[in-house]
């Protein structure tokens, strides 16, 4: 079990980063799922996320279902700013996957995304759950930055097509190869991102430069978009072999390392 001093540091990160956000954090009251069901289908598109009656289920079971409200507001049943999903899981062992993280277009840059996510790790420390799971796009920086960086999640598994063909608001035609990142909630690593501590000069062995906004080349030229994705799947065909593991450099690219994702700045 998560010792005292560490379970209070989580809620104090959590509410330090609700405070930079403007925002309160917290599990969704019942009356609040439908706010948050279409937060997710405003960003997704509708049915393409998942339908009420499974959230209120997944909520009901005790699960991660978040709302990020505005400070000193309480809504019922309204849009929220940000909402979150996440569901507990045991393959490779006992996790919270974080399924959907979702913000407000206009309320974006404000850290509210990461509020989220402080608040999702928080709460699974209480419950005696030491690790998160999700997925990312690996060729939009600037959620592998808040990822890797920012959180401390470290890349555990590279995933071709893993959802298959989407055709959301988000993804479209393009394919959904993803990095599936494991957050280890106590581990060195996040400590030091959480903290605001250097990362480390990774030393490298290849990588992949990534388009700085590879979401608007996806919008305005497929095509183009889709040759960056055939070049990331030969350049993270490095990957495989489970020797090298991709991290972000200073410059926000992707380098492959053989470093103890732990190792000191």
């Amino acid at each position: 079990m998560t010792d005292a001093a560490t379970l209070a540091r989580a809620h104090a990160l959590a509410d330090a980063e609700d405070r930079r956000a403007g925002v309160v954090t917290r599990q969704a009251r019942p009356d609040e799922l439908a706010g948050a069901l279409a937060r997710f289908d405003a960003t997704w598109g509708a049915g393409r996320t998942v339908d009420l009656p499974s959230l209120m289920a997944v909520a009901h079971a005790g699960n991660t279902v978040l709302v990020a409200v505005p400070t000193g507001d309480a809504p019922h049943g309204g849009l929220p700013l940000g909402a979150a999903l996440g569901f507990l899981g045991w393959a490779g062992g006992l996790h919270v996957h974080s399924h959907m993280n979702a913000v407000d277009p206009h309320a974006r840059g404000r850290g509210i995304g990461v509020a989220l996510k402080l608040r999702q790790r928080a709460i699974c420390l209480d419950h005696g759950v030491d690790e998160v799971r999700w997925t990312f796009d690996p060729l939009i920086r600037r959620n592998a930055r808040m990822n890797l960086v920012r959180l401390g999640a470290d890349v555990a598994a590279y995933h071709p097509d893993f959802y298959g063909e989407l055709r959301d608001a988000i993804s479209g035609g393009d394919r959904s190869d993803r990095f599936e990142v494991r957050w280890r909630l106590t581990s060195t690593r996040v400590a030091r991102a959480l903290e605001r501590m250097p990362q480390p000069a990774w030393r490298a062995d290849g990588g992949l430069r990534l388009d700085p906004d590879f979401e608007a080349v996806r919008a305005a030229d497929p095509a183009a978009a889709a040759a960056l994705r055939d070049a990331s799947r030969e350049a993270f065909a490095a990957l495989a072999d489970g020797r090298l593991r991709p991290e972000l450099d200073a410059g926000g690219d992707w380098v492959f390392t053989a470093d103890d994702p732990d190792r000191t700045a």
